[in-house]
């Protein structure tokens, strides 16, 4: 293979995330319908309609759960409560909390709203009691007591000079309460079990209550009486009016009076009719959902708990409890856009569309999920009716087939054009969870599915399948069924010319089979452990396995021998592609890391660590630039191909520091040393401070030009020199000019302003113990220079001239110096015992 022109991948880098963003709760939509706010464990996420992106995250600092949480009609307050009993007022666009009061109930916030004027906010706690809080007074104005049980619905009159208030708790009657008494002045009571919404006309003169008693009630607020019962057949969570303009008759609106919406346990919305008390519209679901089949039953997996209107823009928001956001328009109920708030353990995930502008996601539920990657938008698609285990696509990407532990296999097109996925065959014929699916490679013309009874099969894939786009769904049988492994068949995989495949099991092993008649042409073993993964290489005759023994190998087809074995991972390794043409691998295991490795070296050349559980999708785009990856921990990540880019910049980098430093060299040569100095502390090279540094000294004047240099640098600057002062200082070569700049510093910095600089403690830390070092060294050479002056002192000179002969000062002593040696060691004592220095120098005189 030729790899002359290969770059070989060093790093990913993560571009996108899919995380969970709503796990049950409250759900609210702001007023300008730009944003929808909702409730995931000890966070507020906020979710922009028209990206489908979490643009912000309201966290607990004390990561308490949120019990619920209030937006003011404004939008500009939002105020949360915890299970610490504390309430937060949140500038929520910065993220910032503002304020934080104690809640006083003796138990958590259930409910929360304010009233239209941003004013007032209420809460209802679980002990049974209404506050009323001042939220830009910033006080508690009421406190109303007499609910029984929780209050887990409180709601402001719209018309605000009433000054009332409706709650709802655990007896099933509407309270109201006028807040100039502070008084309960009428319960209205028609529900026998938990009131869910309440829903007032404009006017404020009618409303509509629903409950999980299967009915509707309209209440006539001017006389605090029930004018009509409607019985909705289901448990009602939401209740929406219908605006009195605009044109209803797609949804069955043939008159002028009241009509609402009811979103309850069916998980459909349904229009009704308050004068008939009868439904005039039902919605239609897709075929295949489970909610289709169940109509007629109350299904809690699949019901609806939350129905928001969006009046503005003529739309309307549904909240599955699957936590789903199902958003349509309103004139029709046709589905707009889809979002999923959670996707709970992600078992497989793949590219999808000829362009991979798509993903496929198979989750642990009987539905399979296809996001748009541009929007987040998401199809939710029904057929499969027990958890989905694994997905493979065809080589044009708008073909892809499933498998599930209902013991089928499913295949599904694509619509190029609007993207619309839709099932257009079925198998059946295991007889146990089918666990893995592999496409054939150059035609749509077969799969391979392996399955927990042990056994393989090939399915081939009929030739009007391949233009069909009718609605009905076709059957598939398998060709040829094989009895492959012992254990599980956790992997198969296809060879790239369609005429191989491999499989791997639990019993450890790996074989190879044609794909004609499921022949075996052998076996591969050496695995510790079962087999999770099998790949072929592209563009080799190899085969790569992974193991739950931590491992990886690669065998030749040839003789099936093992030619190489990378180990790294820490637990299993459940995911195993190929990259870069064949010449590389990526692995993902149970430790949640992915792992790239380059076959030649055996190298692992980065670990790239993004999810928190077990990996067990992995998938490359076409382009071979983009990774996607599906953990257990619901985080769906996209990553992409840095590795150009890291060269580029590398490379730029490496450019502009070649130019600094010939304009590093430039300056000093014109004795420009404050910019010389400046830019070495730019370039972030202590050594080449140094060296402008030493230059400085070196000059006529250096202290004093060292002196002011030092002293026209910024403070930031000033600090880059002290941290680099402490480290040249280790160095006796170079303590000298750590010294000089310090002195500097120390001379003209007062205490106060060196103690405001960025890591002087530290810096000063640092040099005392070298400091004390250098002078204890200098201490040494001063005590030796001294003793060399005394031996000098104590030399005396030899060879004396001859009496009577006078010696100039320039005289020859070339021929004395060849008879006689310069100096020589008195061996006689210097002092006579008992004579002093003075009376010896005396005796010399004498002589």
């Amino acid at each position: 293979m030729d790899t002359n022109n290969l770059q070989f991948k060093t790093n990913y880098a993560v571009c996108s995330k899919i995380e969970p963003f709503y796990k049950g709760g409250k759900v609210q939509v702001s007023t300008d319908e730009k944003y929808i706010f909702c409730t995931c464990g000890t966070r507020v996420n906020i979710l922009e309609i028209a990206t489908g992106k979490v643009i912000q995250s309201i966290e607990q600092d004390d990561q308490e759960d949120i019990t619920s949480f209030a937006l003011s009609p404004d939008d500009e307050v939002l105020v949360t409560a915890s299970r610490a009993l504390l309430l937060k007022q949140w500038e929520w666009r910065e993220g910032s909390c503002s304020r934080t009061w104690r809640a006083i109930h003796n138990s958590p916030v259930a409910s929360m709203t304010f009233d239209p004027t941003s004013t007032l906010l209420a809460t209802g706690g679980c002990d049974g009691t209404i506050k009323l809080w001042d939220v830009l007074k910033q006080y508690c104005t009421h406190n109303l007591k007499g609910s029984s049980g929780v209050v887990h619905l409180v709601q402001f009159h719209p018309d605000i000079s009433l000054l009332q208030l409706f709650s709802s708790s655990m007896d099933s009657g509407i309270r109201v309460w006028d807040l100039r008494s502070s008084q309960c002045v009428c319960v209205l009571t028609s529900h026998y079990s938990a009131v869910t919404s309440l829903a007032f006309t404009p006017d404020g003169s009618t409303l509509i209550s629903s409950g999980r008693d299967k009915i509707c009630t309209v209440w006539d607020l001017k006389t605090k009486t029930a004018t009509r019962t409607v019985p909705v057949f289901e448990a009602v969570e939401a209740v929406v009016l219908l605006p009195q303009t605009g044109d209803f008759s797609k949804l069955g609106v043939q008159s002028k009076g009241l009509h609402f919406i009811t979103a309850g346990s069916k998980g459909v919305l349904r229009v009704w009719e308050t004068s008939s008390a009868r439904c005039v519209f039902t919605q239609t679901l897709p075929v295949h959902s489970p909610m289709a089949s169940q109509e007629g039953a109350d299904g809690d997996e699949h019901s609806l708990t939350y129905c928001l209107p969006l009046p503005s823009s003529a739309r309307i928001t549904t909240v599955t409890a699957e936590h789903n956001f199902l958003i349509y328009d309103l004139p029709y109920l046709t589905l707009q856009q889809q979002f999923v708030g959670y996707n709970d353990e992600v078992l497989d995930v793949k590219f999808l569309g000829p362009t991979d502008s798509h993903i496929v996601v198979a989750t642990n539920s009987p539905q399979l999920k296809v996001f748009e990657l541009a929007s987040s938008s998401c199809q939710i698609l029904y057929g499969h009716t027990d958890t989905i285990l694994s997905l493979d696509v065809f080589r044009k990407g708008s073909m892809f087939a499933s498998c599930a532990k209902d013991n089928s296999i499913r295949l599904w097109r694509m619509n190029t054009k609007t993207a619309e996925v839709c099932c257009v065959a079925q198998g059946f014929g295991h007889a146990n969870a089918v666990g893995t699916i592999c496409c054939s490679r150059l035609k749509e013309s077969f799969v391979a599915t392996g399955s927990q009874d042990c056994t393989i099969k090939v399915w081939d894939l009929p030739v009007s399948l391949r233009t069909k786009e009718g609605p009905k769904v076709e059957d598939l049988t398998a060709r040829v069924t094989e009895k492959g492994h012992d254990k599980d068949v956790n992997s198969v995989a296809i060879s790239p010319n369609d005429k191989l495949l491999a499989s791997g099991s639990q019993d450890r092993t790996a074989k190879l089979w044609t794909t004609s008649d499921l022949a075996l042409r052998g076996v591969f073993r050496g695995h510790r452990r079962g087999v999770w993964c099998v790949q072929f290489s592209p563009m080799d005759q190899v085969l790569a396995t992974s193991s739950a023994d931590g491992s990886v190998r690669l065998w030749g087809l040839h003789d099936f021998s093992c030619l190489k074995t990378f180990e790294g991972h820490d637990a299993s390794v459940l995911k195993i592609i190929f990259v870069s043409r064949g010449t590389q691998l990526l692995t993902s295991g149970s430790d949640g890391l992915l792992k790239l490795w380059t076959i030649k070296t055996n190298e692992c050349m980065k670990t790239l660590d993004a999810h928190q559980d077990k990996v067990w999708g992995l998938h490359a785009n076409r382009k071979d630039d983009q990774l996607v990856t599906g953990s257990a921990d619901s985080c769906i990540v996209l990553w992409k191909d840095v590795t150009e880019a890291e060269l580029a910049e590398e490379q730029a980098k490496q450019e502009d520091q070649i130019l600094k430093q010939q304009e590093l060299s430039n300056l000093l040569h014109e004795k420009k040393y404050l910019k010389a100095l400046g830019l070495a502390i730019s370039l972030g090279q202590p050594h080449t401070v140094l060296r402008v540094i030493k230059e400085i000294r070196g000059g006529e004047e250096g202290p004093a030009e060292l002196q002011k240099t030092i002293l026209k640098l910024r403070q930031d600057q000033k600090e880059a020199v002290l941290s680099y002062c402490s480290m040249w200082n280790t160095n006796a070569r170079n303590c000298q000019e750590a010294q000089a700049v310090i002195q500097v510093l120390l001379t003209h910095e007062s205490p106060e302003q060196l103690v405001q600089y960025k890591g002087a403690r530290g810096a000063l830390e640092g040099l005392i113990p070298y400091t004390e070092r250098h002078f204890q060294r200098i201490g040494r050479l001063l005590q030796a220079s001294m003793f060399v002056d005394y031996m000098w002192q104590n030399m005396r000179l030899t060879g004396k001239p001859r009496h009577g002969e006078i010696q100039d000062e320039e005289m020859d002593t070339s021929s004395l110096s060849q008879l006689l040696p310069l100096f020589t060691i008195d061996k006689q004592p210097s002092h006579s015992p008992g004579k002093t220095g003075a009376e010896e120098e005396e005796e010399e005189e004498e002589e």
